[in-house]
């Protein structure tokens, strides 16, 4: 619909691009705070359900559902706040509890005040489950406090916005199954606290998400180098072979392998292309963070890049081997074929060789039967002259019957010989000029 105010006419998903920038707005979170988050992999059905337990959870309560297709919904549920996301191949929820983390600030997370049932009843596959403590200073953490929280792992801590908060985590499940990280406020806004949590939750997610393509791309080495040797068992078997049989069965082999080949990268396009997407997003949100070294620790920023990045370095060496092996298969493929194309050549120009040489001897025979044709014909001809002559009265004119004939052979002759070549060359131009 047009504006009143504007006289021109307006693209239809003009308003649909400006919201769209506005889809999942930062949360504002007070200190101290209890959260916990999910995130499930799910098929596009899987997602529609989600969002209809969703809103079956909102009937519980008796809260307002979200709209229909939308991307992000958060809502008060008056014990815990709710934020839920759409995404392409995924959907998340977190809950969020204002209260003081205890001295065991993980033993009473936010998820535990959802209905165990709903709980079970989400559709997809537990992805990432975490908590995360928002804490305001009254917890400790000591160096042996902070091993209790984390079960004995080792820690990544630093101080993110530039000194404004404290962040500890070790990247690891725990017994209770979920990752945990602690953050305490030193001096944030909500409006940066919750910024910064959102950051967490997304670099966890986007981490988890991106290192589905490592055991893929594990997996798939083993079938490269196998195909690897295959194809230089199959070049060495191109410069040995002699005869375009064997050359034909060596192509035929070589397209089943780049049949092979083709359904790998079909099959592991989508997941390498998200992992370079997510991996990237991943150092966006470290880059975001701005955390500052504590001595004696190590940063979630040097954490990823010595634990991450190889893992995403091998994702992407067997991308690019598989898009190398391609094009080798493909040069082969072309080598291979123009070898065949060559024997096939020398082939037919045998044949055409044959062929014309049977061609002239045919030309030689019909020749041959083309001057006895001549003769014979001339001959049958002389003789009807012969019963002509005699029935005229040549005597009295000075003439005889055997010397007009005989003086009429070499006539005869030439005209049966004129007719026949006339007739020949009558026959030949007729399907020249047709062919033109």
């Amino acid at each position: 619909m047009r504006p009143a105010s504007l006289p021109f006419s307006i693209y239809p998903q003009r308003d649909d691009l400006y919201n769209e920038l506005h889809a999942r707005p930062f949360q504002v979170i007070a200190t101290p705070q209890i959260i916990s988050h999910l995130a499930f992999m799910a098929r596009p059905h899987e997602l529609d359900d989600a969002f209809d337990r969703l809103c079956e959870l909102c009937g519980r309560y008796t809260v307002n559902p979200p709209p229909p297709d939308t991307g992000s919904y958060q809502q008060d549920f008056g014990a815990f706040t709710l934020r839920w996301e759409r995404h392409m191949e995924f959907y998340a929820l977190t809950f969020l509890r204002s209260e003081q983390a205890g001295p065991e600030p993980f033993r009473q997370p936010a998820i535990g005040l959802i209905p165990p049932d709903w709980l079970a009843a989400l559709p997809g596959e537990a992805l990432a489950a975490f908590h995360v403590v928002v804490d305001g200073g009254p917890l400790s953490i000591e160096s042996e406090d902070l091993t209790r929280y984390f079960e004995g792992h080792k820690l990544i801590i630093s101080a993110p916005r530039e000194g404004k908060a404290f962040f500890c985590t070790a990247f690891r499940l725990h017994s209770d199954g979920f990752g945990r990280f602690l953050v305490q406020n030193r001096g944030s806004s909500d409006q940066q606290t919750g910024r910064l949590v959102q950051r967490i939750i997304e670099l966890e997610t986007y981490r988890l998400l991106a290192q589905l393509s490592i055991p893929l791309a594990k997996h798939l080495s083993t079938q490269l180098h196998d195909m690897d040797r295959t194809l230089a068992d199959l070049l060495a078997r191109v410069q040995a072979s002699d005869s375009a049989v064997d050359e034909r069965s060596l192509l035929q082999n070589l397209s089943l392998l780049s049949t092979r080949l083709e359904t790998f990268r079909a099959e592991t396009n989508y997941r390498f292309s998200a992992t370079r997407a997510y991996h990237e997003l991943v150092h966006s949100r470290l880059r975001n963070i701005r955390e500052h070294k504590i001595e004696g620790h190590m940063t979630a920023t040097e954490f990823m890049s010595r634990r991450l990045n190889p893992g995403m370095r091998t994702c992407e060496s067997v991308s690019n081997w598989m898009e190398d092996l391609s094009r080798r298969i493909e040069r082969a493929g072309d080598m291979l074929r123009t070898r065949v194309n060559l024997t096939l050549q020398e082939q037919n120009k045998g044949l055409l060789g044959a062929m014309n040489r049977r061609s002239r001897l045919q030309f030689r025979l019909q020749e041959t039967v083309e001057g006895l044709s001549v003769v014979a014909i001339s001959y049958y001809l002389v003789g009807l002259l012969g019963y002509l002559l005699s029935g005229l009265p040549l005597e009295p004119l000075g003439f005889s019957k055997s010397t007009v004939q005989a003086a009429l052979v070499p006539v005869v002759l030439l005209a049966v010989w004129g007719l026949t070549h006339r007739i020949k060359h009558r026959l030949i131009k007729e399907p020249a000029q047709q062919e033109d």
